[in-house]
């Protein structure tokens, strides 16, 4: 095992699945095919709509009872604490455990441990999980679904993003956003900037037409954040910037031309080094003419709606 060592646990719809492995890979370089993945890399887990939770581990063992043994030595700060078991699903080979018996060895573990117990309000909360025959211990980081929260707001149009999917593709254009410059020159109604910003990432937003940037504006500013969003096409978009995020206009909701929807892309790879496309069209050729290379790939599905999400460069 690596000096860090965190499990994070998943759960998704099976419509969801390609582009949870897509995310998967974009932050870890790597996907699972199943609900667990392990990793030496550190992401929180509220970044994520699929990531239930995620476990740091502190130490490990081929057995139960080694694991019990190594929780007697086990020091933190002062604190109060909680101990929950994770296998409330099946994890890989290992089958979900009853209520009862996870119960039983959370307190049996429990016991071992030298501090304060507390099942209300504890100040750190420790899991235990069985994958494969195998026992982990660690500090329990639970995942709030943020975006969830963002699906209230001023302004809504049907044909935009879902907020979990334009957090999905966020993450996806910027997995690491420290020091990374994002635009989104097709904003809409703004929820892929929400959900960026909801997550501090440095991005800017616009739109051509005034009235959806002056609701981008209002859907913002109802949730606390801020950024710049102007009104112009993204020909007059002069910054340079690492990423660029298109959620692609398409035929049957707006006047966009396959003319228009090229030039997009042209002027995409004109102002980011990286593009993340959204779109209901297959845009292969146009990404090629763009000069730009698709690099990954997914279906988003939504009953029999799909969109196709592209990394570029």
């Amino acid at each position: 095992m690596s000096e860090n060592q965190f499990i994070y646990l998943y759960a998704r719809h099976r419509d969801d699945e390609d582009l949870c492995r897509l995310e998967m890979r974009a932050f870890f370089g790597e996907h699972s095919t199943t609900n667990v993945l392990i990793s030496s890399i550190a992401i929180k887990p509220n970044r994520s709509t699929f990531i239930k939770g995620r476990l740091d581990v502190l130490f490990e063992a081929k057995d139960w009872q080694t694991l019990v043994e190594k929780a007697v030595d086990f020091q933190f700060a002062e604190e109060t604490f909680k101990v929950m078991s994770l296998n409330t699903t099946v994890l890989n080979s290992t089958p979900k455990m009853e209520i009862d018996d996870r119960r039983k060895i959370e307190r049996e573990i429990g016991l071992q441990i030298k501090g304060e117990p507390d099942l209300d309000n504890p100040a750190i909360v420790f899991g235990f999980v069985q994958i494969d025959e195998h026992w982990y211990f660690g500090k329990f980081t639970e995942s709030k679904a943020v975006s969830l929260k963002h699906k209230n707001k001023p302004h809504s149009y049907s044909t935009a993003l879902s907020t979990q999917l334009a957090r999905t593709v966020a993450n996806i254009a910027a997995p690491f956003p420290e020091s990374v410059k994002l635009i989104d020159p097709c904003c809409g109604i703004g929820n892929v900037l929400v959900e960026a910003l909801s997550m501090d990432f440095d991005i800017v937003g616009s739109d051509i037409n005034w009235l959806v940037v002056k609701h981008t504006r209002e859907n913002i500013a109802h949730f606390g954040y801020s950024c710049e969003v102007t009104t112009k096409p993204i020909a007059d978009v002069t910054e340079l910037y690492d990423v660029a995020i298109i959620d692609m206009p398409y035929n049957i909701f707006t006047s966009a031309s396959p003319e228009d929807q090229q030039n997009i892309l042209i002027e995409a790879r004109r102002i980011a080094k990286k593009v993340v496309i959204a779109t209901i069209d297959t845009v292969d050729d146009m990404i090629h003419n763009a000069n730009l290379t698709i690099v990954d790939r997914c279906e988003a599905k939504k009953s029999t709606f799909i969109r196709q999400i592209l990394v570029c460069n």
